[in-house]
């Protein structure tokens, strides 16, 4: 299993503060030897399932420029017409994926294009299941453009996800199905799409990232 390299230094701590609980544990009870077997096993168990967070998965890489493929692994939760008032100024359809604990949370370009618009938003942090954490958690915003058409991906973090992390920077040129950056424990994506696109998805679709095609251009 590969590792995300900007989860290994969270995966570490996490490892040292489950070795110190379970040191503290073991050293001021008289567990049977054992007890102890199983409580450093499960302790073992739990830092390989943390792990699983920060996977970072060996794809086919898929490429159509007509496609504007899914960010993010998960469960589509939302497709509807909005008003995008941040960049783009006007009714917009968004198609939101929903990142569950068993998902890759490393996110991919959904088209090829240009990065012409990145921002942090600094904000709370509800349950990514929540409507409200589209409008209030903590967020990113990037804008891919090419000639065909122009998006917005909104990577959104959860009640347990703290940072994100940007892989692109503006004035990059981005290839479909390169790496976009990672929400460390969660959580998720909206994809903000021309309201003339054609939707390909519905909803509680399951989704790949830099596989599934959220909608066709043409």
């Amino acid at each position: 299993m590969k590792i995300h390299p900007k989860g290994i230094s969270v995966i570490v701590l996490f490892m040292m503060l489950v070795i110190l609980v379970i040191s503290l544990l073991t050293a001021f009870t008289t567990f049977e030897s054992t007890y102890n077997v199983l409580i450093w096993s499960a302790g073992g168990i739990l830092v390989l399932l943390f792990s699983m967070f920060f996977r970072y998965p060996v794809r086919k890489p898929f490429h159509n420029t007509n496609a504007i493929l899914s960010a993010a692994d998960g469960k589509v939760v939302a497709i509807e017409k909005v008003y995008e008032k941040e960049y783009f100024l006007k009714e917009m359809q968004v198609i939101s994926v929903f990142m569950s604990i068993y998902d890759v949370h490393v996110n991919f370009l959904p088209i090829d294009g240009k990065i012409v618009y990145t921002k942090h938003h600094p904000g709370k942090n509800y349950p990514a299941i929540n409507p409200k954490s589209s409008e209030l958690n903590e967020m990113y915003s990037t804008v891919i453009k090419n000639e065909s058409t122009a998006i917005l991906v909104r990577q959104i973090a959860g009640i347990a996800a703290r940072r994100i992390y940007l892989n692109v920077k503006e004035d990059d040129n981005v290839v479909q199905g390169e790496e976009l950056g990672l929400i460390k424990l969660g959580s998720r994506v909206d994809i903000f799409l021309p309201a003339e696109v054609k939707v390909n998805v519905k909803l509680h679709d399951k989704v790949v990232a830099g596989q599934s095609v959220l909608a066709w251009i043409s």
